[in-house]
């Protein structure tokens, strides 16, 4: 889970990398008003920093988060403060409301351990959605296409911060161990080191929509968006084909 030194630093460090976050919610949007074209309330499941969802705050007329990690879902209230925030795990997911289109984005759905666990979360999205509803999984990489090893490296400066993110990730089997170092330097501050470890599962598209099938709803991947991971959209009304 993500504490408070990769709470504060985590927007920073992605935009400087080149991830637009509000190019991303806006395709999301587009993708899912394409299918359900009134939608107007949204939840993101697992929305971290808020860095999505506040540039949903702006598409949608109402929209919720659910965040796991407290240090996060502070850093989310100062980035969204119009949404109303919910503390819990997707795996348990029972708000007593319904949305017109739930969001998981930036590979969050990774971190639930077999296709068990995705089955049933799906199960839930799917619980809570309003009629006509969507949901959108922004999936981490593909058993079939995931590398054995990999390492990426970036620094930026942000301001008069320097940062320094250098990772590693290894598979084992079906699930990828990441290793994420920062070296973060600033006048008055000095240089400091911390250091994030990340377990994800690597299930197969073929898994993936399996589990969407399970949970009662018809499935499409979009490919070529999200970083390359693609996007999957769901819902129950027959109009998702498979691509």
């Amino acid at each position: 889970m993500y504490g408070p030194g990769m709470a504060e630093l985590y927007d920073l460090l992605h935009e400087a990398r080149g991830k637009d976050y509000r190019a991303e919610a806006a395709t999301v949007a587009g993708l899912v008003r394409a299918r359900s074209p009134r939608a107007a309330t949204l939840l993101d499941v697992a929305c971290g920093t808020g860095a999505h969802l506040r540039h949903f705050a702006e598409l949608f007329d109402k929209v919720e988060g659910l965040e796991l990690s407290e240090a996060m879902m502070a850093r989310a209230r100062a980035a969204a403060p119009g949404a109303v925030l919910h503390g819990g795990d997707m795996r348990d997911l029972a708000l007593g409301r319904s949305y017109d289109a739930i969001t998981c984005m930036f590979g969050s759905i990774a971190y639930l351990e077999d296709t068990a666990e995705l089955a049933s979360t799906l199960r839930s999205f799917a619980e809570h959605l309003a009629p006509g509803g969507v949901v959108a999984v922004d999936p981490w990489w593909f058993l079939e296409t995931s590398l054995e090893h990999h390492v990426s490296g970036d620094t930026v400066t942000v301001g008069r911060r320097t940062m320094t993110r250098v990772s590693y990730s290894e598979r084992e089997g079906r699930t990828s161990h990441m290793v994420v170092h920062y070296v973060v330097a600033e006048p008055g501050s000095g240089v400091q080191h911390f250091a994030e470890r990340h377990t994800l599962t690597l299930f197969t598209r073929a898994e993936y929509e399996e589990a969407f099938t399970r949970a009662g709803l018809d499935v499409v991947y979009v490919g070529g968006i999200q970083s390359g991971r693609g996007l999957f959209l769901a819902d129950r009304g027959g109009r998702a084909a498979r691509g």
